[in-house]
Protein backbone atom coordinates (compact mmCIF):
# COMPACT_ATOMS: atom_id res chain seq x y z
CA UNK A 1 0.00 0.00 0.00
CA UNK A 2 1.46 3.71 -1.20
CA UNK A 3 2.59 5.15 2.05
CA UNK A 4 1.34 8.70 0.85
CA UNK A 5 -2.32 7.38 1.05
CA UNK A 6 -4.25 8.28 3.87
CA UNK A 7 -5.33 4.89 5.87
CA UNK A 8 -8.95 4.90 7.51
CA UNK A 9 -10.51 2.19 9.60
CA UNK A 10 -13.86 1.81 9.44
CA UNK A 11 -16.32 -1.21 11.21
CA UNK A 12 -15.74 -4.13 9.22
CA UNK A 13 -19.93 -4.90 9.93
CA UNK A 14 -22.27 -3.08 12.90
CA UNK A 15 -23.92 -0.34 13.10
CA UNK A 16 -21.76 1.88 11.71
CA UNK A 17 -20.81 0.38 8.72
CA UNK A 18 -23.29 1.96 6.58
CA UNK A 19 -23.68 5.55 8.10
CA UNK A 20 -19.52 5.62 8.08
CA UNK A 21 -19.37 4.55 4.03
CA UNK A 22 -22.50 7.48 3.98
CA UNK A 23 -20.24 9.90 5.03
CA UNK A 24 -17.60 9.43 2.98
CA UNK A 25 -19.44 8.93 -0.18
CA UNK A 26 -21.13 12.38 0.87
CA UNK A 27 -17.37 14.05 1.24
CA UNK A 28 -17.12 13.13 -2.44
CA UNK A 29 -14.88 9.71 -1.89
CA UNK A 30 -15.70 7.09 -4.68
CA UNK A 31 -14.58 3.14 -3.42
CA UNK A 32 -13.41 0.42 -5.48
CA UNK A 33 -14.30 -2.42 -3.38
CA UNK A 34 -15.49 -5.85 -4.60
CA UNK A 35 -17.20 -8.49 -2.22
CA UNK A 36 -15.47 -9.27 1.01
CA UNK A 37 -12.77 -6.99 0.52
CA UNK A 38 -11.21 -5.57 3.86
CA UNK A 39 -9.15 -3.17 1.99
CA UNK A 40 -10.83 -0.35 -0.67
CA UNK A 41 -9.17 1.93 -2.08
CA UNK A 42 -10.29 5.51 -3.23
CA UNK A 43 -10.02 6.68 -6.75
CA UNK A 44 -10.42 9.89 -6.90
CA UNK A 45 -8.63 10.82 -3.40
CA UNK A 46 -4.91 9.41 -1.71
CA UNK A 47 -7.23 7.54 0.87
CA UNK A 48 -8.04 3.64 1.60
CA UNK A 49 -10.74 2.08 3.65
CA UNK A 50 -9.70 -1.06 6.08
CA UNK A 51 -12.55 -2.70 7.30
CA UNK A 52 -11.66 -3.92 10.75
CA UNK A 53 -13.18 -5.25 13.80
CA UNK A 54 -14.19 -2.00 15.92
CA UNK A 55 -12.29 -2.99 19.10
CA UNK A 56 -9.20 -2.68 17.05
CA UNK A 57 -9.42 0.95 15.52
CA UNK A 58 -8.21 2.35 18.99
CA UNK A 59 -5.40 0.19 18.67
CA UNK A 60 -4.80 0.82 15.01
CA UNK A 61 -4.83 4.59 15.30
CA UNK A 62 -2.78 4.07 18.07
CA UNK A 63 -0.18 2.55 16.93
CA UNK A 64 0.07 4.48 13.74
CA UNK A 65 -0.80 1.58 11.41
CA UNK A 66 -3.93 3.51 10.41
CA UNK A 67 -3.86 7.33 10.14
CA UNK A 68 -7.27 8.40 11.15
CA UNK A 69 -10.62 5.86 12.18
CA UNK A 70 -14.37 6.14 12.87
CA UNK A 71 -15.04 4.52 15.42
CA UNK A 72 -18.03 4.92 18.11
CA UNK A 73 -17.59 6.85 21.68
CA UNK A 74 -18.20 3.42 23.76
CA UNK A 75 -15.86 1.58 22.05
CA UNK A 76 -12.72 4.42 22.44
CA UNK A 77 -13.91 5.71 26.19
CA UNK A 78 -13.24 1.82 26.98
CA UNK A 79 -9.94 1.49 25.21
CA UNK A 80 -9.10 4.49 27.17
CA UNK A 81 -9.48 3.51 30.45
CA UNK A 82 -7.88 0.04 29.42
CA UNK A 83 -4.94 1.65 28.43
CA UNK A 84 -4.66 3.59 31.61
CA UNK A 85 -5.00 0.83 33.76
CA UNK A 86 -2.25 -0.46 32.10
CA UNK A 87 -0.28 2.32 32.83
CA UNK A 88 -0.16 3.33 29.26
CA UNK A 89 -2.01 6.95 28.29
CA UNK A 90 -3.57 6.99 25.28
CA UNK A 91 -2.38 8.37 22.24
CA UNK A 92 -5.29 8.35 19.79
CA UNK A 93 -6.67 12.44 19.23
CA UNK A 94 -10.37 12.84 18.50
CA UNK A 95 -10.85 15.63 15.73
CA UNK A 96 -14.52 15.54 15.06
CA UNK A 97 -17.65 14.35 16.82
CA UNK A 98 -20.51 12.89 14.08
CA UNK A 99 -23.87 12.88 14.11
CA UNK A 100 -24.86 9.28 13.59
CA UNK A 101 -24.35 6.22 15.57
CA UNK A 102 -25.63 7.56 18.82
CA UNK A 103 -26.75 5.43 21.40
CA UNK A 104 -25.95 4.84 25.08
CA UNK A 105 -24.65 2.33 27.69
CA UNK A 106 -27.15 1.85 29.96
CA UNK A 107 -28.04 -0.18 33.12
CA UNK A 108 -30.78 -2.51 33.20
CA UNK A 109 -32.72 -4.99 35.51
CA UNK A 110 -34.85 -7.76 34.84
CA UNK A 111 -38.71 -6.75 34.92
CA UNK A 112 -39.85 -6.96 38.08
CA UNK A 113 -36.58 -5.66 40.02
CA UNK A 114 -36.53 -2.79 41.50
CA UNK A 115 -33.95 -0.39 41.10
CA UNK A 116 -33.94 3.01 43.74
CA UNK A 117 -30.32 4.66 42.22
CA UNK A 118 -26.63 3.46 42.53
CA UNK A 119 -26.84 2.31 45.74
CA UNK A 120 -29.22 -0.64 44.91
CA UNK A 121 -25.97 -2.05 43.00
CA UNK A 122 -24.02 -3.02 46.05
CA UNK A 123 -22.97 -6.36 46.44
CA UNK A 124 -24.70 -7.50 42.60
CA UNK A 125 -23.26 -8.90 39.98
CA UNK A 126 -23.38 -6.71 36.80
CA UNK A 127 -22.46 -8.53 33.10
CA UNK A 128 -21.16 -6.30 30.56
CA UNK A 129 -18.62 -6.22 27.80
CA UNK A 130 -17.57 -2.60 29.03
CA UNK A 131 -16.22 -3.66 32.67
CA UNK A 132 -13.53 -0.39 32.28
CA UNK A 133 -16.43 1.79 31.80
CA UNK A 134 -18.39 0.05 34.37
CA UNK A 135 -15.73 -0.30 36.84
CA UNK A 136 -14.97 4.15 36.68
CA UNK A 137 -19.12 4.49 36.82
CA UNK A 138 -19.00 2.36 40.31
CA UNK A 139 -15.97 3.73 41.85
CA UNK A 140 -17.06 7.12 41.06
CA UNK A 141 -20.38 6.42 42.93
CA UNK A 142 -18.14 4.15 45.60
CA UNK A 143 -20.36 1.67 45.28
CA UNK A 144 -18.95 -2.54 45.57
CA UNK A 145 -19.84 -4.61 43.23
CA UNK A 146 -18.98 -7.46 40.99
CA UNK A 147 -18.11 -6.82 37.58
CA UNK A 148 -19.18 -10.13 35.11
CA UNK A 149 -16.71 -9.71 32.02
CA UNK A 150 -18.91 -11.43 28.76
CA UNK A 151 -17.84 -11.26 25.06
CA UNK A 152 -21.69 -11.00 24.04
CA UNK A 153 -24.88 -12.09 24.37
CA UNK A 154 -25.06 -9.89 27.75
CA UNK A 155 -28.50 -9.34 27.94
CA UNK A 156 -29.09 -13.36 28.96
CA UNK A 157 -26.94 -13.44 31.34
CA UNK A 158 -29.77 -12.57 34.32
CA UNK A 159 -31.97 -15.80 32.72
CA UNK A 160 -29.20 -17.91 32.67
CA UNK A 161 -28.51 -16.80 36.11
CA UNK A 162 -24.75 -15.32 35.94
CA UNK A 163 -25.50 -11.83 36.68
CA UNK A 164 -28.42 -10.02 38.92
CA UNK A 165 -28.10 -7.18 36.26
CA UNK A 166 -26.69 -5.93 32.99
CA UNK A 167 -24.71 -3.06 31.31
CA UNK A 168 -25.11 -2.67 28.15
CA UNK A 169 -25.01 -0.42 24.33
CA UNK A 170 -28.96 0.55 23.88
CA UNK A 171 -30.30 1.88 21.17
CA UNK A 172 -34.06 1.51 20.03
CA UNK A 173 -34.59 -0.48 23.52
CA UNK A 174 -36.05 -3.56 21.36
CA UNK A 175 -33.67 -6.11 22.82
CA UNK A 176 -34.03 -5.28 26.39
CA UNK A 177 -37.87 -5.31 26.17
CA UNK A 178 -37.55 -9.40 24.48
CA UNK A 179 -35.27 -10.48 27.03
CA UNK A 180 -37.76 -8.80 30.03
CA UNK A 181 -34.94 -6.23 30.84
CA UNK A 182 -35.69 -2.66 31.74
CA UNK A 183 -33.06 0.22 31.28
CA UNK A 184 -32.67 2.55 34.65
CA UNK A 185 -29.78 4.40 34.43
CA UNK A 186 -27.11 5.76 31.57
CA UNK A 187 -23.51 5.40 31.63
CA UNK A 188 -22.18 6.63 29.01
CA UNK A 189 -24.10 8.54 25.88
CA UNK A 190 -22.21 7.47 22.56
CA UNK A 191 -21.94 9.03 18.88
CA UNK A 192 -19.40 8.02 16.10
CA UNK A 193 -16.31 9.68 16.31
CA UNK A 194 -13.48 10.42 13.94
CA UNK A 195 -9.71 10.30 15.52
CA UNK A 196 -6.11 10.46 14.26
CA UNK A 197 -3.09 9.17 14.79
CA UNK A 198 -0.66 11.47 17.28
CA UNK A 199 2.20 11.12 14.98
CA UNK A 200 2.46 14.16 12.93
CA UNK A 201 1.59 13.56 9.02
CA UNK A 202 3.67 14.46 5.97
CA UNK A 203 2.62 17.99 4.21
CA UNK A 204 0.68 16.41 1.39
CA UNK A 205 -1.10 13.64 3.94
CA UNK A 206 -1.75 16.22 6.56
CA UNK A 207 -3.15 18.62 3.39
CA UNK A 208 -5.83 15.83 2.60
CA UNK A 209 -6.76 15.06 5.99
CA UNK A 210 -7.93 18.97 6.95
CA UNK A 211 -9.56 18.85 3.29
CA UNK A 212 -11.37 15.16 5.00
CA UNK A 213 -12.22 17.27 7.87
CA UNK A 214 -13.33 20.29 6.10
CA UNK A 215 -15.94 18.31 4.08
CA UNK A 216 -17.12 16.60 6.73
CA UNK A 217 -18.41 19.78 8.71
CA UNK A 218 -19.44 20.98 5.31
CA UNK A 219 -21.66 17.72 5.01
CA UNK A 220 -22.92 17.69 9.14
CA UNK A 221 -23.83 21.43 9.30
CA UNK A 222 -26.95 20.88 6.29
CA UNK A 223 -27.80 17.36 7.63
CA UNK A 224 -31.25 18.58 7.85
CA UNK A 225 -30.99 21.49 6.10
CA UNK A 226 -33.56 22.36 3.76
CA UNK A 227 -32.97 25.66 0.93
CA UNK A 228 -36.36 26.89 0.49
CA UNK A 229 -37.80 29.40 -2.53
CA UNK A 230 -40.75 31.33 -2.74
CA UNK A 231 -42.75 34.71 -3.56
CA UNK A 232 -44.03 36.96 -1.33
CA UNK A 233 -45.69 40.76 -0.79
CA UNK A 234 -43.43 43.09 0.55
CA UNK A 235 -45.79 43.66 3.32
CA UNK A 236 -45.78 40.19 4.63
CA UNK A 237 -41.51 40.23 4.69
CA UNK A 238 -41.45 40.25 8.56
CA UNK A 239 -43.92 37.88 9.31
CA UNK A 240 -42.23 35.10 6.74
CA UNK A 241 -39.41 35.84 8.30
CA UNK A 242 -39.74 34.44 11.54
CA UNK A 243 -41.31 31.79 10.03
CA UNK A 244 -38.66 30.11 8.43
CA UNK A 245 -37.45 27.53 10.68
CA UNK A 246 -33.46 27.95 11.83
CA UNK A 247 -32.55 30.50 9.23
CA UNK A 248 -30.29 32.86 8.79
CA UNK A 249 -31.39 36.34 7.21
CA UNK A 250 -32.74 35.52 3.94
CA UNK A 251 -31.65 36.46 0.29
CA UNK A 252 -34.44 38.56 -0.86
CA UNK A 253 -34.91 39.35 -4.84
CA UNK A 254 -36.75 41.74 -6.74
CA UNK A 255 -39.63 40.09 -8.72
CA UNK A 256 -39.42 41.48 -12.22
CA UNK A 257 -42.57 43.58 -13.21
CA UNK A 258 -44.34 42.90 -9.90
CA UNK A 259 -42.79 46.10 -7.69
CA UNK A 260 -44.82 44.68 -4.69
CA UNK A 261 -43.73 41.54 -4.38
CA UNK A 262 -40.16 39.75 -3.93
CA UNK A 263 -38.52 36.22 -4.01
CA UNK A 264 -37.12 35.12 -0.96
CA UNK A 265 -34.22 32.26 -0.84
CA UNK A 266 -33.73 30.83 2.34
CA UNK A 267 -31.35 27.36 4.30
CA UNK A 268 -33.22 26.35 6.98
CA UNK A 269 -30.81 24.52 9.71
CA UNK A 270 -34.41 23.05 11.03
CA UNK A 271 -36.42 20.42 9.40
CA UNK A 272 -39.17 21.72 7.46
CA UNK A 273 -42.53 20.31 7.71
CA UNK A 274 -46.16 20.84 6.31
CA UNK A 275 -47.58 23.17 8.75
CA UNK A 276 -44.02 25.50 8.29
CA UNK A 277 -45.21 25.56 4.45
CA UNK A 278 -48.92 25.69 5.46
CA UNK A 279 -48.11 29.00 7.77
CA UNK A 280 -46.01 30.61 5.18
CA UNK A 281 -48.49 30.38 3.03
CA UNK A 282 -51.37 31.58 5.06
CA UNK A 283 -48.60 34.18 5.36
CA UNK A 284 -49.28 35.35 1.80
CA UNK A 285 -46.50 32.41 0.48
CA UNK A 286 -46.82 31.58 -3.08
CA UNK A 287 -44.92 29.21 -5.37
CA UNK A 288 -43.08 27.84 -2.46
CA UNK A 289 -39.98 25.24 -3.47
CA UNK A 290 -38.78 23.20 -0.57
CA UNK A 291 -35.06 21.06 -2.29
CA UNK A 292 -32.54 18.84 0.31
CA UNK A 293 -28.82 21.02 0.96
CA UNK A 294 -26.00 18.39 0.58
CA UNK A 295 -23.00 20.41 1.28
CA UNK A 296 -22.51 23.40 2.51
CA UNK A 297 -19.15 25.88 3.47
CA UNK A 298 -19.16 29.21 5.81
Amino acid sequence: MDEMRLKLAVQKSGRLTEPSLDLLTRCGLKLSRGKDQLICVGENMPLDVLFVRDDDIPDLVQEDVCDLGLVGLNVLEESRLELAARGHPARFQQVRTLDFGRCRLSLAVPDGVSFEGPSSLRGRRIATTYPFMLARYLREREVNAEIVTLSGAVEIAPRLGRADLICDLVSTGSTLLANHLREVETVLESHAVLIRTPLELPPEKEEWVQRLLMRIEGVQSVRESKYIMLHAPRSALAEIRKLLPGSESPTIIPLEGFPDKVAIHAVCRENVFWETLESLKKAGASALLVLPVEKMLA
